[in-house]
């Protein structure tokens, strides 16, 4: 009788502890997938600044001095 309540609570907790492993692995994977999209949204956007700056100054828009100041406050 003792053995069946043993085999139980083993595999029962074994279960438990397989669950949780992988729900745990999942959270991480979310995290780590939303990390990721945010990265690369923010270096699209600097990206896509960086070339209207370039385009304005072609453009005569802004000077020199003007593109090198915006620049460094997108690229921070």
């Amino acid at each position: 009788m003792m053995n069946g309540q043993m085999g139980g609570n083993f595999f029962g907790s074994f279960m438990f502890g397989s669950i949780m492993i992988i729900i745990i692995v999942l959270i991480v994977l979310i995290f780590l997938w939303m990390f990721k999209s945010s990265n690369e949204n923010q270096t699209t956007q600097n990206k896509d600044s960086l070339d209207v700056l370039k385009t304005r100054l072609a453009k005569g828009e802004i000077t020199e001095e003007e593109y090198e100041r915006l620049k460094k406050k997108i690229e921070s």
